[in-house]
């Protein structure tokens, strides 16, 4: 049977019926029509699914879309305001942090939480924070040159 719930997300209240079982991520993706999060491992193994619930970095895959009533979720999508992309995703752009693609919102989401958190991170702190989230692709160094430079410059 489903129940309605409601939510925030990117800065708007929803209300969505949902069935007992359905993940977060298929809400965002499939009710909600917001594609940036992944679907990768479905197991919590690779954290393209990572989205921020209530600030928190949370794997979309294994949380009941249930679960999320009353929080405050963020996606992707959120990270750029008017057609205008975030300094983050700038960055990640000019030091080539995205190759593939497929993990950069879970990564975006990671980091993005890191630096609000704490706005100065060393590259240990980076390393740590975005180590619940795989790349194929960049070997994780463009990943952090990334953050370091958005970093360096501020969110100006």
């Amino acid at each position: 049977m489903k129940k309605i719930i409601s939510l925030t997300v990117n800065g708007k209240v929803v209300e969505v019926a949902v069935e007992p079982g359905r993940t977060l991520l298929e809400l965002i993706r499939d009710d909600l029509n917001l594609p940036g999060t992944k679907l990768g491992c479905g197991l919590g193994d690779c954290g393209s699914c990572t989205v921020l619930m209530d600030g928190i970095p949370t794997f979309s895959c294994l949380t009941l879309a249930i679960q999320a009533e009353g929080c405050r979720i963020e996606t992707v999508e959120s990270l750029s305001q008017d057609g205008h992309l975030s300094k983050l995703q700038e960055k990640f752009i000019e030091k080539g942090a995205i190759q593939c693609g497929f993990c950069t919102p879970g990564m975006l989401m990671t980091s993005t939480e890191l630096l609000r958190r704490n706005p100065g991170p060393d590259e240990h702190e980076i390393r740590e924070a975005i180590s619940g989230n795989l790349c194929r692709c960049t070997g994780y160094q463009k990943i952090v040159e990334a953050v370091q430079g958005h970093s360096e410059e501020g969110e100006k």
